[in-house]
C-alpha cells in the first residue's frame, strides 16, 4: 500500500501522462463520436438552471444529448479533488534558484507559500482581479470557439484549421502575461 501512495504522490513523467491524454482523443471520437473539451459543458449547465418562465434562445435545445460532457466535467471535479487532496503530495513543492529569482525579480510574495496573498486574501483587489481574469477568459473561451483544452486536444488531433489558429492565439496571449503582465501586477497591486 505505501508503494502505491508513493506512486500516486510523484509526479507521472510527460512520457506516460502525455500519451494517457492523448489516447482519450482517439476513445471519445471512437466512442460515440465526441469531442473532449469542458467550456460546452458551462452551456449545458445553464441550459439545464434555465427557468421556464424566461427562456434564452441559445439555451433552449435538447441539453440531455450531452450528459456524457456533464458526466466527464463531474469525473474532472471528482479527479482533481482526489488528486489534490486525498492524494495530495504532503512534501512541499522544491523550485529551483531560477524560479525563486524570477519571482523575486516580479515582486511575486512567495513567504510560506506559492499563492500570494495579494492576490488570494479577500479584499476588493482579489476579487476584482479574479472576476475580471474569469470575464476574459469566458470571453476568449466563447470568441475562440472553445477552451484550451477543446481545441489543443481534441482540435489539434483531428486537424482543424480553427484549433491551430486559437492555440496559438492561447499560448501567445500567455506567454505575452507572463512576461509583460505578471512581472508589474504585484507591483500595481502593493
Amino acid at each position: 500500500m505505501d508503494i502505491l501512495l508513493a506512486w500516486l504522490h510523484a509526479p507521472w513523467p510527460w512520457y506516460v501522462a502525455g500519451p494517457l491524454i492523448g489516447s482519450l482523443v482517439p476513445l471519445t471520437l471512437w466512442i460515440g463520436n465526441r469531442s473532449f473539451g469542458i467550456s460546452s459543458n458551462l452551456r449545458h449547465l445553464c441550459a439545464i438552471a434555465q427557468p421556464e418562465s424566461i427562456r434564452v434562445d441559445f439555451f433552449r435545445y435538447n441539453w440531455r444529448e450531452h450528459r456524457w460532457g456533464l458526466v466527464f466535467s463531474a469525473g474532472v471535479v471528482l479527479g482533481g479533488f482526489l488528486a489534490g487532496i486525498v492524494f495530495a503530495n504532503p512534501q512541499p513543492v522544491a523550485l529551483s534558484v531560477a524560479a525563486l529569482t524570477m519571482f523575486s525579480h516580479w515582486n511575486v510574495p512567495i513567504d510560506g507559500g506559492f499563492l500570494p496573498p495579494i492576490l488570494f486574501d479577500f479584499n476588493w483587489i482579489s476579487v476584482f482581479v479574479m472576476f475580471s481574469g474569469g470575464v476574459l477568459v469566458g470571453f476568449g473561451t466563447r470568441y475562440a470557439s472553445g477552451c484550451t483544452s477543446g481545441h489543443a486536444i481534441t482540435g489539434l488531433s483531428t486537424l482543424q484549421r480553427q484549433s491551430v489558429l486559437a492555440v496559438v492565439g492561447i499560448f501567445t496571449g500567455g506567454l505575452l502575461s507572463a512576461h509583460f503582465v505578471t512581472p508589474h501586477l504585484f507591483t500595481l497591486l502593493d
